[in-house]
């Protein structure tokens, strides 16, 4: 789901994020994520598969209390790409980049964290993209799911909480997956494009503790069969969107 236009330069409220050497552009996914993921007692945060930068630096825009916030990003193009966006905020200091697939980061790893977000690579299945590049960020060739929430299980501290945006039935298998990893889910927002569509994404959220959903509510970006942005998704997003 991608309502946005893809310029080399993205400008937010309070930061930009330069975008020619991503993979990865700024997506209406990410920045819903950026915007939707609880901060509230969070002290330190990582991003698997950060990019640019872009949800990295939502949070460090969102919160002051995240005192650490480190991106994790496997392509050389976009870790460089990020390293600078990251410099270049307002919140340099607060934020680190690495470069390395996150199964080989887990390795040495002694750090933890109270969030962890993901916009992750969905497609399982289907015919492979002929631009390589393209495979990885789109396809879980380098990032299964299954490595995912393996190194959300050892990463996460034990107040912590691990989000993530994904399309209906891939999310509806990351739920059942991720209960074999001892990760529950603890929040749900089904997101809509507008009134009388089906669902396009969930935005879910997880913690170690086994219990009901605490929270689902539904997100509908549009009003009607206008193109208006819905009061609810302005709210959410009108600290980042120059236009809101």
């Amino acid at each position: 789901m991608d309502l946005l236009v893809r310029d080399d330069v993205f400008h937010f409220k309070q930061f930009d994020v330069h975008q020619d050497r991503c993979l990865m552009k700024v997506c209406t996914d990410g920045v819903l994520l950026g915007s939707w993921v609880s901060v509230k007692g969070a002290e330190s945060a990582m991003d698997i598969g950060t990019g640019s930068g872009v949800i990295a630096l939502m949070l460090a825009q969102r919160s002051a209390f995240l005192h650490r916030i480190t991106g994790v990003e496997i392509d050389e193009g976009s870790y460089q790409q990020a390293c600078s966006n990251a410099a270049q905020s307002p919140w340099s200091e607060r934020v680190e980049m690495i470069h390395a697939p996150i199964q080989d980061y887990i390795r040495e790893a002694i750090d933890r964290f109270d969030l962890i977000i993901s916009n992750p690579p969905f497609f399982t299945g289907g015919t492979l993209s002929e631009s390589q590049p393209k495979n990885e960020v789109r396809h879980t060739v380098k990032l299964p799911h299954s490595d995912l929430l393996r190194a959300v299980k050892q990463l996460m501290s034990p107040k912590g909480r691990f989000s993530v945006i994904l399309p209906v039935m891939e999310g509806y298998r990351f739920v059942e997956l991720a209960e074999q990893y001892r990760l529950y889910l603890s929040r749900r927002t089904r997101v809509f494009t507008r009134p009388g569509k089906p669902v396009e994404r969930f935005l879910l959220e997880f913690s170690h503790d086994q219990g009901v959903l605490l929270e689902e509510k539904d997100l509908y970006i549009h009003e009607g069969r206008k193109n208006d942005f819905s009061s609810e998704y302005v709210n959410l997003t009108r600290d980042f969107y120059l236009k809101l």
